[in-house]
């Protein structure tokens, strides 16, 4: 094996052995019993052995590569040097929050769906697991980085629900590897007493320590700041700062504004920006009834972007893609909808996971756009694709770039009006407000962090420019508090590919191959978005 090829498997084994939650979801063999380890002294020990692998790969002389070996040569040493970074400032362990990005919607998300061993013993790890997030947490308060107040409150809400919820219907005792007298064992003698552990020092330690609303951003936790660049660095992969990202959500809002206004005044007899979203926020009519209906509507846009994919895409050998309901544990303070991807063994199908709580207050012109981004040919086509590749190293196929990845899934939202996908001027309008949406992020994540707005006032600016209903405004902006600058991936990414797909078409003229040009972007595996543009370019 030569050097390359040996360091981006050691970096494939470091990495998912430090992360195997993240196994189990990319469907990667071999870790579905573990946990990770929160702790300062793990995270150490990881970006210790990722920089000697960095070291390594420095001697590897680039120029007799192939096209495919200098790929792999810059995204592992990209891979490398974000994680080290990542890890060293640590800004994780003040993101005390109930989101997706807290540990028990990691661990009731994540858990193994077969082999009955593997899942008890992850079973029996989980209450070290949140014990060693408290630990955590108490380091970075006595080194004065707290957590928000909101945050603590939230996962303490959280950890109440499932505390209450009676062992017959406990999230981690639902599957069918899980329906023994062992398993419940576990969570009772184990799970439960961790997080009762852990509600305690939320509640007497944390909370009264924690940062008010008016200070939620990364600019006011000592090292925050330059943690914040790093975050934005890693997650766009461009070399923007916060004040120009800041102004480019600017810019894209203010257009929005225009095309809510025309769309609009088509769809709803409406006569300007805020009586649209107005209309589309407030009009119970635009609502769904039940859950069966929101999960009807994911399914039939999922089967409907299948049977168009052949005209807009080369054929793939893929894993098929499924819907499935998020658990109630996870729902109530979680996003509208996620990806998971299939099992590399083809064990599993990739999963559209749509959120139907409180049916009654979601609206029935976003869940169209959600399935294309989530499902085909946004993110399962994407993913499905790059699993495809057995030619690829395994660090390429299942690691995850946010700006190509997400910028992909905000891409494929316009694509589909082009494809013709979308079934009425309504829905066109929810694929604007999801535009509105990402747009705004832009502006609110960097406003938070760098700029040190309230959550409040974030909460504002996406409410004047957005249809989202009040509740995913909430949950969206302590999604944005609790993951600093991921958020900034989605615009962004998907701006880098439309400019890169409008180049090509002005390069080429009618030799221009969309099916040529999708198969560039997705078939490499993920991406970093520079390159991602050599590809395309041709620079290699």
């Amino acid at each position: 094996m030569d050097t390359l090829a040996r360091l981006g498997d050691e970096y494939f084994r470091l990495h998912f052995a430090a992360e195997p939650f993240a196994a189990t979801v990319f469907g990667v063999d071999g870790h579905d019993a573990d946990v990770p380890d929160p702790g300062r002294d793990a995270a150490g020990r990881h970006r210790a052995a990722l920089q000697q692998v960095e070291a390594e790969l420095k001697t590897v002389e680039t120029a007799g590569l192939s096209t495919q070996e200098k790929i792999s040569h810059t995204i592992l040493g990209r891979l490398l040097r974000d994680e080290q970074r990542i890890s060293k400032d640590g800004v994780s362990e003040v993101a005390v929050t109930a989101s997706i990005a807290g540990p028990v919607a990691q661990v009731v998300s994540t858990m193994p769906t077969t082999g009955d061993a593997a899942y008890l013993t992850r079973l029996a790890k989980l209450g070290g697991f949140f014990d060693g997030y408290v630990a955590r947490y108490q380091q970075a308060a006595q080194d004065g980085r707290f957590p928000t107040a909101l945050g603590v409150r939230q996962a303490i809400a959280q950890v109440d629900a499932y505390l209450s919820t009676p062992l017959e219907r406990d999230p981690l005792l639902q599957r069918d590897v899980a329906q023994t007298k062992q398993a419940a064992d576990l969570v009772t003698e184990h799970v439960r007493p961790a997080l009762r552990r852990f509600r305690t020092v939320l509640d007497e330690q944390l909370l009264p320590v924690a940062r008010s609303g008016d200070q939620v951003g990364l600019c006011h936790v000592p090292g925050g700041a330059d943690g914040y660049r790093t975050l934005i660095a890693a997650y766009t992969t461009t070399e923007l700062g916060p004040e120009e990202i800041h102004q480019i959500g600017l810019d894209l809002v203010a257009g929005l504004r225009e095309e809510f206004a025309d769309r609009g005044g088509r769809a709803l007899n409406a006569r300007s920006t805020d009586d649209v979203i107005t209309r589309l926020r407030d009009d119970r009519e635009l609502r769904f009834d039940n859950a069966g209906q929101i999960v009807d509507a994911v399914t039939t846009a999922l089967r409907n972007a299948e049977e168009a994919v052949p005209d807009w895409f080369r054929k793939y050998d893929t894993a098929p893609c499924a819907v499935r309901e998020m658990d109630a544990a996870e729902a109530e303070n979680s996003v509208l909808g996620y990806y998971v991807a299939p099992a590399a063994d083809g064990s599993r199908p990739g999963a559209h996971v749509v959120n139907t709580y409180r049916p009654e207050s979601r609206a029935r012109f976003e869940y169209e756009v959600l399935a294309f981004h989530e499902s085909v040919p946004g993110h399962h086509l994407q993913i499905a694709v790059a699993q495809s590749r057995a030619d690829l190293p395994r660090f390429r196929r299942f690691t995850y770039f946010d700006a190509h990845g997400e910028g992909w899934g905000l891409y494929t939202e316009r694509l589909t009006d082009e494809m013709g996908l979308y079934t009425s001027e309504l829905n066109r309008l929810g694929m604007v407000s999801f535009d509105a949406w990402r747009a705004c992020r832009l502006v609110v994540d960097t406003g938070m962090h760098h700029l040190g707005w309230s959550r409040d006032r974030a909460i504002a600016y996406m409410r004047d420019n957005t249809a989202l209903s009040e509740t995913n405004i909430a949950n969206e902006v302590d999604r944005y508090i609790a993951m600093p600058g991921q958020a900034l991936a989605y615009m962004l990414g998907r701006l880098r590919i439309q400019q890169l797909r409008e180049r090509e078409r002005a390069a080429l003229g009618p030799a221009f191959d969309i099916r040529a040009f999708h198969h560039e972007v997705l078939a490499h595996g993920p991406l970093p978005l520079d390159t991602l543009e050599d590809l395309i370019t041709s620079r290699w």
